[in-house]
């Protein structure tokens, strides 16, 4: 027989998921996780939005989320992928952004969106996760995956990821 979870006792389970491009923050923090709850059959469905339709981490994800609910007594799971609305950066809360700004990687700034997610946004400064200071340029709007930019301070001469706003 599966184990009885509560919302909250699955959203605990699942906040230990690290994201596999960000392990810094949790599936749960990065707002990917839409909803979980288990079905009166027993099942436990989790309700994920990927980051952008394309996003390579979603298998890996999808096969954490499982591995994590079953190690935790669940013995039916099913990942449900919902691509309506689109995720967007603003779905992160500051606890997560202050988690990536410690890791080294400038937080998104909010998306720029009016019932729609843009994919242009004004290029403001950003500031370096290590000093903090806002003297930092672009070097490539393609970083190590598909959703940062690669920047450098001109104070502390470090280069960091930015996590792009969308």
């Amino acid at each position: 027989m599966s184990t009885l979870f509560s919302r909250e006792q699955l959203y605990e389970i699942l906040n230990t998921v690290p994201d596999p491009e960000v392990p810094a923050i949790s599936v749960v923090e990065l707002g990917i996780v839409r909803d979980a709850q288990q079905r009166a059959d027993g099942t436990v469905e989790v309700t994920i939005t990927p980051t952008y339709s394309g996003c390579p981490a979603m298998y890996e994800i999808e096969k954490d989320v499982r591995t994590a609910l079953e190690s935790a007594g669940a013995t039916a799971v099913e990942v449900r992928t919902v691509l309506s609305p689109a995720w967007t950066t603003d779905w992160i809360p500051e606890a997560a952004r202050e988690k990536l700004r410690k890791y080294g990687i400038a937080p998104p700034g909010r998306a720029e969106s009016a019932g729609f997610v843009t994919l242009t946004r004004a290029r403001t400064p950003v500031a370096c996760p290590w000093c903090g200071s806002r003297n930092t340029s672009l070097k490539s709007e393609f970083g190590s995956t598909a959703c940062k930019a690669i920047h450098v301070c001109n104070e502390c001469r470090q280069p960091f990821d930015e996590f792009k706003a969308f």
